[in-house]
């Protein structure tokens, strides 16, 4: 694994951490451009493909000491991204009304957060996986308190990390690797939190975020 770049980019400043600063931003959305659209040099056989329509929730929690983001950590045994950290969602199915939908369905079904506790402010841009998914990131803020219900067979764990870290520049770097099946060499961002790697897609959607409220 070779590391290409580490971020420059500051903290976004407190304020802009936020959730009531965060829903008046996707209220009133700036001009701006998402870095990434997809994971880079898709395979060619996914890459003629059309993509499978998919949604994940970015659950930004509000909690005393400041703003964190709730994230996922999937079963080693599933066939889509086994271990990966992840936004809880998953594909569209046709009973779905909406993107919003297949987010909030999802992530009841994935991790037990009930849609009650859910406030959907905005989107950002649809992303496209190597795994073959045009994944649309549904934006929320979630009230406190709330249970969970993980199911065993999708999700090892759930976590929460600092908004204030993940909206911090110098926290990204930006890796190449070798990848089998046919994948070749690949580049990404990650973000190592603590015991954690949130790397791929994952990171290509919070890196969006964060270019997203700094415009």
């Amino acid at each position: 694994m070779i590391l290409e770049y580490t971020g420059r980019e500051h903290a976004l400043p407190p304020e802009r951490l936020e959730t009531d600063w965060i829903r008046s931003r996707f209220a009133n959305p700036p001009e701006w451009q998402p870095e990434i659209r997809s994971d880079s040099r898709l395979p060619a056989s996914l890459a003629a493909e059309e993509p499978t329509p998919a949604s994940v929730l970015i659950p930004i929690v509000e909690r005393d000491q400041g703003a964190v983001m709730l994230l996922t950590r999937r079963t080693d045994h599933l066939h889509d991204h086994p271990g990966q950290v992840s936004f809880p969602g998953g594909r569209t199915e046709e009973s779905d009304a909406s993107s919003i939908e297949t987010a909030l369905r999802e992530t009841e079904e994935e991790i037990g957060l009930h849609r009650r506790h859910v406030d959907v402010i905005g989107a950002l841009p649809e992303y496209i996986t190597a795994s073959g998914y045009r994944v649309t990131p549904v934006v929320s803020i979630v009230q406190p308190p709330f249970g969970l219900k993980p199911d065993p067979f999708e999700v090892a764990e759930v976590f929460e990390v600092p908004l204030s870290f993940l909206m911090t520049g110098m926290n990204y770097q930006r890796l190449q690797a070798d990848f089998p099946r046919g994948w070749g060499r690949r580049s990404f961002y990650a973000i190592p939190y603590e015991q954690y790697f949130i790397w791929g897609a994952t990171a290509g959607m919070l890196r969006n975020l964060f270019h997203f409220l700094r415009a």
